[in-house]
């Protein structure tokens, strides 16, 4: 088995898959204007690639690093986040302008149901452990949109703080993680009662979430300072138990997309304006090296194969 990340380079229109083992550019992709976010299958046969400024999703066949298929559509405005149901059937994408959540059939690559959320700039798509709820954080709307998949529509929206755009659900299921990026602070919901139980300063301009596979921790790229922030979930402090910044450490410029290893042993950074990845050890909680991408990397997805 072998050990990839790919790697979306936004400002040069390509992707770069690079090689874990060797920590080099294998191969660089050619992709249709701004590729902005990114997921894999489930069974890591497919990739899917969303062209923001392009309007397009590319999707890559992971056996040739090549684009087989390209879909458009007339309300692909900004298309941008991406998940993938459990079963690997189906892939929801989230409009950002256009403002609707796209689903799409991964066996035929067609578009089978598309739907309004109502709300401002829907941005980003981010599933339950179980796969039963999805989560769109509305940055223009400082709220959150809930989408049952087994209905496959919108059954509730709650409030969040200012302009939210990172959103994961901690593995157990029970809480919800959103970074408010016009606030710059971490709100943890639980996701039974959307009761705020704790809430976080992190650093400037906070814009993803990525759960360590355990759930120790949680990492939190802050944009404009230009730091990650890691967060013990269960951080015990004499008498308590709480989510709680155990650490913030420098990476590039513009840091953005996150990602682990499947064993949760290292994670990686995509820093948009220096132009590479930081690779983070997590038993030392520090940066170990940098592996060097295209111009303004961005999204970042990690394929076994």
């Amino acid at each position: 088995m072998q050990e990839y990340l790919i790697v979306l380079n936004k400002d040069e229109d390509t992707v770069s898959i690079v090689n874990l083992q060797t920590n080099e550019i294998e191969k660089t992709i050619e992709t249709d204007y701004n590729p902005h976010e990114v997921v894999v299958t489930p069974d890591g046969k497919k990739t899917y690639v969303t062209c923001s400024l392009g309007n397009k999703i590319n999707i890559i066949n992971n056996e040739t690093f090549e684009i087989e298929t390209t879909l458009e559509h007339p309300d692909f405005n900004f298309p941008h986040g991406l998940g993938v149901t459990n079963d690997g059937k189906k892939i929801y994408m989230a409009s950002t302008y256009s403002e609707k959540v796209f689903i799409i059939n991964s066996e035929t690559d067609e578009i089978e149901k598309v739907f309004p959320t109502y709300q401002k700039l829907s941005h980003m798509i981010s599933f339950s452990p179980d796969g039963k709820t999805v989560y769109v954080p509305n940055i223009g709307s400082d709220n959150m949109t809930v989408i049952d998949t087994a209905k496959e529509e919108i059954v509730n929206h709650f409030p969040v703080g200012k302009a939210p755009e990172g959103v994961a659900v901690h593995p157990n299921g029970e809480h919800l993680y959103v970074a408010n990026q016009g606030d710059n602070n971490l709100y943890v919901i639980n996701t039974k009662t959307f009761e705020v139980e704790h809430k976080r300063r992190v650093g400037s301009v906070p814009i993803r979430i990525v759960f360590s596979p355990d759930g120790k921790y949680a990492l939190i790229p802050n944009r404009e300072s230009g730091d990650l922030s890691i967060i013990e979930t269960a951080h015990k402090l004499k008498e308590n138990v709480r989510p709680w910044e155990v650490k913030r450490i420098r990476v590039g410029v513009w840091p953005g997309g996150t990602v682990f290893n499947e064993e949760g042993t290292l994670a990686f950074v995509a820093n948009n304006k220096t132009n590479d990845i930081s690779v983070i050890n997590m038993e030392t909680l520090k940066e170990d090296q940098r592996i060097e991408v295209g111009i303004h990397p961005d999204g970042i997805a990690y394929l076994k194969k």
